[in-house]
């Protein structure tokens, strides 16, 4: 168990700002397995979140808990998924090929297609988050328990399947960008989907996996007609992407 364990950690390490053990020693073998990992760390982001929010609503109205865990997932992780997002809304918003999308999104300032688009996605995130709040804070912290190994699942899935869209492996994500192996893609699979099956009902749950699922293949195919693949921006998109539309399904069922 111990290079599993590892393997984790380097996922733990890159994809979040916790600490982990000094013993484990960083390799680009590693790094290049950690996508497998992605699942398990969303456990871990989502389970912060979700007991920040059930104890911040135990002294505070439902909706500064819902904003106040969510500043603490984005401090864990760093704001990575959400920088991500908004790069992506700037490169397919302003660029009109693939080497401008691609220039556009490696470019560390914000435009306004990513000013406006993560805006948009955070107050869409945290509307839902509060209507599902108003029945409780268990039922929201469930929510966000499902949604971030599940969004983290389809981030890997358009990492397995589409093909890295730069041609340099100037980017932190190219050592990423392999297809993972039958036992990776089981134990992904296993750790994105095992929380919708065991917390939610079964609609309900089959409700925010489908749409999920739908948003990931558009996005997919998007990704493949604009750039012909993948990159680490566009997988934070998708994760954001992914998260939301757990939200809306779980809230469209409960509803």
């Amino acid at each position: 168990m111990r290079e599993p364990l590892a393997r984790f950690f380097t996922a733990l390490g890159y994809f979040t700002r916790l600490p982990v053990p000094a013993r484990v020693a960083w390799s680009p073998e590693r790094l290049a397995r950690a996508g497998a990992w992605l699942p398990l760390v969303g456990w871990v982001v989502g389970l912060a979140g979700a007991a920040a929010l059930y104890a911040l609503a135990q002294v505070l109205p439902a909706s500064l808990a819902v904003i106040l865990s969510m500043a603490l997932t984005i401090r864990l992780t760093g704001a990575l998924h959400e920088d991500g997002f908004a790069d992506a809304c700037d490169g397919l918003g302003g660029g009109w090929d693939k080497a401008q999308i691609l220039a556009i999104m490696k470019d560390s300032r914000v435009g306004s297609y990513g000013a406006i688009g993560i805006v948009l996605m955070l107050l869409a995130k945290a509307a839902a988050l509060i209507e599902l709040a108003a029945s409780g804070p268990a039922t929201a912290a469930i929510a966000l328990l499902v949604a971030h190994p599940l969004s983290r699942l389809a981030a890997v899935g358009v990492l397995h399947a589409l093909p890295y869209a730069r041609s340099d492996d100037s980017s932190k994500a190219a050592t990423l960008a392999q297809r993972l192996s039958r036992g990776e893609l089981i134990l992904a699979g296993l750790c994105g989907l095992l929380p919708a099956f065991v917390l939610l009902a079964p609609l309900q749950g089959l409700s925010a996996l489908v749409l999920a699922a739908l948003l990931t293949l558009w996005l997919a195919r998007l990704f493949l007609r604009r750039l012909g693949g993948h990159t680490g921006d566009l997988l934070g998109a998708v994760q954001q992407a992914a998260e939301l539309a757990c939200y809306i399904g779980i809230l469209a069922h409960w509803t």
